[in-house]
């Protein structure tokens, strides 16, 4: 194997891949989004560290697309903190993949990444990611339905003598 085309082969998949994300642009800017050439290879790059950090591989464009589009019509994102809570999601994103032990799709995932996003969380990735996300994670690893929450049962629920 020559190893000197490895680094050509990285490069040539990052490239794709900025023009891949740059190309969202055609669908974001109807929400007044877009990213520059400069905040796409950003991107490409926190999707990298992020799949490294978390052990993970994947093949083809990933979910960044799949991110940018489900998000884009976000009441929560205008153009100063657009490309940063992309940072955020995409990082929380892969983190969660492995904490969910993929029991969950990367769409499933995302959109419900998006609606707890959008409705509870308000915005906030902190809530999104130490509440919801936490709550998800431990309702799939244990088997339990991922809209499980102990704070829907009630006593009353639990008590047959009645």
């Amino acid at each position: 194997m020559n190893f000197e085309l490895i680094p050509f082969a990285s490069g040539l998949m990052q490239k794709h891949a900025v023009s891949e994300i740059v190309k969202c642009n055609d669908y974001t800017e109807q929400f007044g989004l877009s990213l520059t050439r400069e905040q796409a290879v950003e991107l490409v790059n926190t999707r990298s560290l992020s799949l490294r950090d978390n052990g993970r591989i994947e093949f083809g464009g990933g979910a960044t697309q799949k991110i940018i589009k489900e998000f884009c019509d976000s009441p929560y994102l205008y153009t100063q903190n657009y490309a940063a809570t992309l940072h955020e999601l995409i990082e929380t994103f892969y983190y969660y993949k492995n904490e969910t032990l993929d029991l969950i799709s990367d769409d499933d995932l995302i959109k419900f990444m998006k609606s707890a996003f959008d409705g509870v969380c308000q915005g906030s990735i902190d809530l999104l990611s130490n509440r919801e996300l936490y709550r998800l994670a431990k309702n799939l690893r244990f088997g339990l339905p991922a809209d499980y929450s102990e704070d829907s049962f009630t006593e009353d629920e639990g008590d047959d003598d009645e």
